[in-house]
């Protein structure tokens, strides 16, 4: 029998609780479930000093080992991640430590991976550079601002670059481990994996599904961002490239070149997210029809509302609604 397949966590004080237990658990019944004539996983949790260290809720980590003691005895690399709530504003949390160890430890497992705001700690150790990358959704405008050699995409579950692997909110991280259980054992095991943990082995659609549209946060007087404001509040006009240029008195190319700067996507892609996300609310709180639905949020019709939720979400009006509603 293959020696198990080993994980190594790398886990820091702050960090969310379920980016390191989650991954843990999947790898943990996978072993239970492939039973004793086949290798399944260790995992073990790295800390700086090999100190407990205490996670956002409070309950504290046991750590195995010390992040100096991890050298070359890894196949899967972990990073999990942290954030800062303020208010309304949520901040990836950065831990030097990490990224300094990263820079030389990441150079050895077969497989690298960041749960949730992680994927910032990879971003900062150069990691990411040249590739794409997801991470939470409420993150995903800072990743993309602070490593613009990133290519960020807020929307998947989880995005596989090679060896790098990024996932997004936090429970993703299961879904991401998941896929590895696949990718090391095959669909069979993973597919067990999940019916005994009640998973989907795939979830439907991404981040999208559950989160606002990806924005940049707001800077008072700028005129991109009073646009985005005012589009917001107006739904139904006419959003096109050529209107909203024309109410900036500016080109349609000069106006779509300063757009995409400040908000890294096109006029049109922003619009549709931004009707897209009303067309969600209606369908979650009110009891309006598809019609209404559509007319409301400025898609204009049911057959564009169907093509957007598709397009956009990887569902429809209807499954939609009766999820989350």
């Amino acid at each position: 029998m293959q020696s198990p397949h080993r994980v190594v966590i790398a886990a820091f004080p702050g960090v969310e609780l379920l980016n390191v237990t989650g991954p843990a658990e999947v790898f943990s019944v996978a072993t239970r479930v492939a039973g004793s004539g086949r290798s399944g996983y260790t995992v073990r949790i790295a800390t700086a000093g090999g100190e407990p260290v205490a996670t956002a809720g409070g309950i504290r980590l046991m750590a195995d080992m010390t992040l100096e003691e991890v050298h070359g005895a890894v196949d899967t690399l972990l990073v999990s991640g942290a954030v800062r709530v303020d208010g309304h504003e949520v901040q990836p949390v950065v831990d030097g430590a990490i990224v300094a160890w990263l820079r030389e430890a990441a150079r050895g497992p077969h497989r690298v991976a960041s749960v949730c705001a992680g994927a910032h700690l990879l971003a900062a150790a150069g990691l990411l550079d040249g590739l794409s990358a997801t991470t939470h959704w409420r993150t995903a405008a800072r990743l993309a601002c602070d490593h613009p050699q990133v290519t960020v995409d807020p929307d998947p579950i989880f995005i596989r670059q090679g060896r790098l692997w990024t996932c997004a909110g936090i429970a993703s991280g299961m879904d991401m481990a998941l896929a590895m259980v696949s990718e090391d054992h095959g669909p069979g095991l993973a597919l067990a994996t999940a019916r005994t943990m009640v998973m989907y082995v795939k979830r439907a659609g991404g981040q999208s599904q559950f989160s606002v549209p990806l924005t940049v946060p707001a800077d008072p007087g700028d005129r991109i961002d009073e646009l985005r404001v005012w589009i917001g509040e107006h739904l139904t006009e006419d959003l096109s490239a050529e209107a909203l240029a024309a109410r900036l008195h500016l080109s349609v190319r000069h106006f779509s070149r300063l757009f995409s700067r400040r908000t890294a996507t096109t006029p049109a892609a922003y619009v549709e997210s931004v009707r897209l996300e009303a067309a969600r609310r209606l369908l979650q709180d009110s009891n309006h029809g598809l019609p209404e639905v559509a007319a409301l949020s400025g898609l204009g019709s049911v057959e564009s509302l169907h093509r957007s939720f598709r397009r956009r979400l990887g569902t429809t009006p209807a499954e939609y609604r009766r999820r989350f509603s």
